[in-house]
This record gives C-alpha cells, structure tokens and sequence, in this order.
C-alpha cells in the first residue's frame, strides 16, 4: 500500500466511498483504511469544526488516534444499561479480525449516580473518520454502520465529513488564564472534618482506606482551547497516558494520566497498582532520596499494597494465572512520583472487557477499600459530582483494549475549568500534609493554565 499525503487520502477514500454502492455486508461497521503520511494530530484535531472530537495517546506512546464524528455513538445519561453494554461488546467482539473497529469513550467514576452533561454515565463511540498513528505507519480510516443507515445514506454522511475535513493548523502558544476566582470543593475546612472522621479507629475498622478528592473550580473570563492545553501538558509529562473528548463545543474533559486501568491483548491483561506519592526532588541526589524515603514509608507502601491486593483478588475469578512483580518501584512525573507494582493475567477465553470494568473499575487508588462503603461515603459526603474525573476512559476493540484511570484531568466549559485531585486516606493520615499532596498533584496543569 503507497502512502499517501491526506488530502490525496481524503479524495482516495471519498471515490472508494462512491464504488460501494454494491458492496454486499448489510449489517456492522464497515472500515475504509489507507495508509497516509500524517500531520500532528493535536493540531490536525484542533483545527475541526465537526463534533465530536477524541484524542488517544498510550503511555508508551507506540500509538496516537485523533477522531471526529460519529457513526456508532453509545449514551448512558440517566442509567447505565448493562445488557446493553453487554450486547455491543459482543457485537464488536465478533466483527471479523480483519477490521479494527475501536469503541472510544469512559465510564464515570460512579455510574449509580448522576454524571455531567454531554459525558453521561457512560458513553461510549465510533468516529466517522480517525487518524491513527502506530509507531512510523499512518492510516486514514473512515467508518459506516450499516446497521443504523442504508449504505447509501451512510455513504453520504461519509462523503460530506470527508470533503469537511480542515487542514492542520499550528497550535497557538498556551497563554496563561486570567483566573477571576477559585473555589474549592470541599475546602480545607471541611476536608479536614473528612479525613479526621475517616481516620478515626470506629470509622477506620470498617473501611480502612477512603480517596477523598477536590474539584477546584476556576472561573476565567475565557475558556482556553482544549487541545492546546492537552498538548502542552503532553510536553510536560509524556510518559502519561493523554486522552481528550470534546463531544461539543461547549465542553471537554482532557487528561494527562499515569494510571493504567488495563491493557489486554487477546487474553493476555497487564494492569498496576499506582498509589503512594511524594514530590519530586530539585536535584538528582535530592530525587533519589526522596524515592527511597516514599519506599520505606509504612503509609504509602501500606496503600500500594491495598490496591495490589485488591485488583489482584478481582481478576482471580476471571483469569488462568495471576502474577504481580516485585519489588515496588518507582514511577516518576514531572512534579511528583509513585509507587508503581505491575499486576498481570492471562484471562479465561470467555471474559470480556465488560467483565474487565465492572471487576476492575474503580480501584481503591481512586475510590477506597473496600469499595461499595468507600464509594458511599464519596458519594454523601465529598460535596461535588465527580463525573468522568477518576473514570476510567480508553477504547475496546476485538484484539486490543486499553483504558487509563482519569486522575489528573479537567473539565472545560464556558467560563470554568474544573480541575480534580484525590489522594488516599488510611490512619495516620494528616489533613495538612493530604491538602498539600493535591496541590502537589495540580501543580503541573496549574503551571500550564495560571500565572503563580
């Protein structure tokens, strides 16, 4: 296959599109590829006019995705359907290996209750058109359901989001926001009362670990382009997960995430206990000391092991063989650095990524242990909703799945960024010292969004 510059892509799969009229699948998605020299994909996906806009970049940055459109677009707003859920993994499980149809989207971080605007509960989508990247090889791919349209109508659709694609356009340089006011939710105050309550013996006997967390809301005279402030903190930390969905004009959620929920490949999972944190050092000897000093710590190395066992006593049930490395080591950010353990499984023929989610999601780096009275107390008494923040977000297809846990992320609307921190509460905690680690947690986007 000759590679192509895009445009000349873009006119191949459009007369592609034109020759179909006779195809004979009637029913599922079917895929247009060719392959394409690719421009920047952030810039490529800022420049766009068409909704909705997806951004997917794995930590080992082996693969980039930028989508726009919709031609299979999965919505959860007032209750997530599980037999639903259950009957569109299957249906996308059985596509031929042929075809690499991918389901973006995320699932909130507690999808009892009620989620944001636009995000829902789940949701859950196929672009029209993606640009994927996969180490030096590009490819344009455009998709039809055929199970939602007659294939002359979903040929239309396709031709016109083909001929109202943009060019890729420079990103602007980050200008820094005028902040007119910041509030925090819950504020010091309250999230004091929170952690000594959850650190006091008779709570602490029942549930021994609870991730408090804070929306910091910054009202700005003008909302910042989101993909501008994704690729710049993609320069900060690369080493991240980086995904973003703009379903509208009016709102994105964008995150620059370290944590993997899983990876699986066929039936081979790899997952990780991320938890335990402490800043980076200013110097390398002062950095070194300081990951020694986060390894020996009873507390966080006490939390690691909360969220190792517990991921690894879910995926028991539903794997031949079970493993996870030792000893901890260190996963190091910009600004601050974790304690990382790697679990891995090779899953039971039958298991599903929708068994996968609903075992894995959400950890107790995010939520708790154990998880349903941890997630109860979240939910009556941290004072905001959390939405897809701590949600798990990524891309189910046949042979490939991944999804990364949205802990450093925000939330883009009109005159409002959201931003989110957690941190996990055991005995012993202090309610200065967990104040100031989510500072420490913002402390990157904050540097890219505010003046200090």
């Amino acid at each position: 296959m000759s590679v192509l510059p895009l445009s000349k892509a873009v006119s191949s799969l459009s007369d592609r599109l034109s020759q179909l009229f006779d195809h004979s699948q009637t029913a599922g998605i079917l895929q247009l590829v060719e392959e394409v020299s690719l421009p920047p994909l952030m810039s490529w996906l800022a420049a766009q006019q068409q909704f909705p806009k997806i951004y997917w970049q794995g930590r080992d940055r082996y693969e980039e995705v930028a989508g726009v459109g919709s031609c299979l677009d999965l919505q959860f707003a007032e209750a997530v359907d599980d037999e639903k859920l259950l009957q569109f993994y299957q249906q996308q499980r059985s596509l031929p290996r042929t075809a690499d149809v991918r389901f973006y989207g995320g699932v909130a971080f507690d999808r009892r209750l009620e989620s944001w605007p636009e995000f829902g509960r789940a949701r859950f989508l196929v672009p029209r058109i993606e640009l994927r990247r996969c180490e030096d090889k590009g490819l344009l791919i455009v998709n039809l359901n055929l199970s939602a349209q007659p294939l002359s109508e979903q040929i239309s659709s396709a031709q016109e989001a083909l001929a109202a694609l943009q060019a890729a356009q420079p990103l602007p340089p980050p200008i820094k926001t005028d902040v007119q006011t910041r509030v925090d939710i819950p504020d010091f105050a309250r999230w004091s009362e929170l952690v000594t309550e959850v650190t006091s013996p008779n709570f602490n006997r029942d549930t021994p670990k609870v991730v408090l967390s804070r929306q910091t809301k910054l009202q700005v005279a003008q909302t910042p382009d989101p993909w501008t402030v994704l690729a710049c903190w993609q320069g900060r930390n690369p080493t991240s997960f980086q995904f973003g969905f703009q379903f509208s004009p009016e709102r994105s959620f964008i995150s620059c995430t370290p944590e993997r929920l899983y990876r699986r490949q066929l039936n081979e999972l790899v997952t990780e206990a991320l938890a335990g944190t402490t800043v980076r050092g200013l110097t390398e000897e002062e950095d070194e000391q300081l990951a020694q000093q986060l390894l020996d710590d009873h507390k966080n190395s006490h939390e690691n092991q909360f969220v190792g066992t517990h991921i690894e006593s879910e995926l028991r049930p539903l794997s031949a063989q079970v493993f996870a490395d030792e000893p901890l080591k260190i996963f190091k950010l910009n600004h601050i650095q974790h304690l990382h353990r790697v679990i891995k499984a090779r899953l039971r023929t039958e298991v599903s990524d929708f068994q996968l989610l609903q075992a894995l999601h959400p950890t107790p780096a995010v939520g708790g242990f154990p998880k349903a009275s941890a997630l109860q107390y979240i939910a009556s008494h941290e004072g905001y909703t959390r939405g897809w923040y701590a949600g798990a977000c990524g891309f189910l297809s046949s042979q490939l799945s991944e999804f990364a846990v949205a802990i450093r992320s925000a939330l883009l609307e009109p005159g409002c960024i959201n931003l989110y921190a957690g941190a996990g509460i055991l005995t012993g905690s202090d309610p200065v010292l967990e104040w100031q680690e989510l500072e420490n947690k913002l402390a990157t986007i904050m540097s890219i969004l505010v003046d200090f």
